[in-house]
């Protein structure tokens, strides 16, 4: 398994209580039912779905950067996300009924990163995270929910 492939099962791996659904890269699934919400998707980055298909705040991957120091080993640097879905946009009554939960899950979610946050020495660096609420495009709904857009360094090689 390669080093960016390890990172993201690691990530995939991370168990939050009152989560019903949290996929791998391998097992994103076509479509989402209210059966599997809340659900936690792991990306590999930016994704040509709607809105996701724009940066988080403009920001793109520094992409291989060479070191200054003979025989240092190269680096990447990637930032691949998590998007957390609670519900489609129609159901409730708005974001706002939907924040303490997401709250919550938020809560969580910190904890189990923060346990590991080089997910098992995967990683150079410990993540960065930034995270964006609001409403998310997944197989064509809009839902509300998140997206946690972790910043990854990985040794190449």
């Amino acid at each position: 398994m390669t080093v960016f492939r390890a990172a993201l099962t690691a990530l995939a791996a991370l168990e939050l209580p009152g989560l019903r659904a949290n996929y791998d890269l391998t097992e994103l699934p076509e479509t989402l039912s209210s059966a599997q919400l809340p659900a936690l998707l792991t990306l590999p980055g930016e994704t040509p779905d709607g809105a996701l298909s724009r940066p988080l705040f403009g920001n793109r991957a520094a992409g291989f950067e060479a070191q200054a120091f003979r025989g240092s080993a190269a680096t990447v640097t990637l930032h691949p996300w998590h998007l957390l879905l609670l519900a489609p946009l129609g159901e409730g009554l708005g974001l706002r009924s939907h924040l303490p939960r997401l709250v919550d899950l938020l809560d969580a979610y910190l904890e189990a990163i923060a346990v590991d946050l080089t997910l098992g020495g995967r990683l150079l660096e410990p993540t960065q995270l930034e995270v964006e609420v609001g409403v998310f495009p997944y197989a064509s709904v809009a839902y509300h929910g998140c997206r946690l857009r972790h910043t990854w360094k990985l040794a190449l090689g």
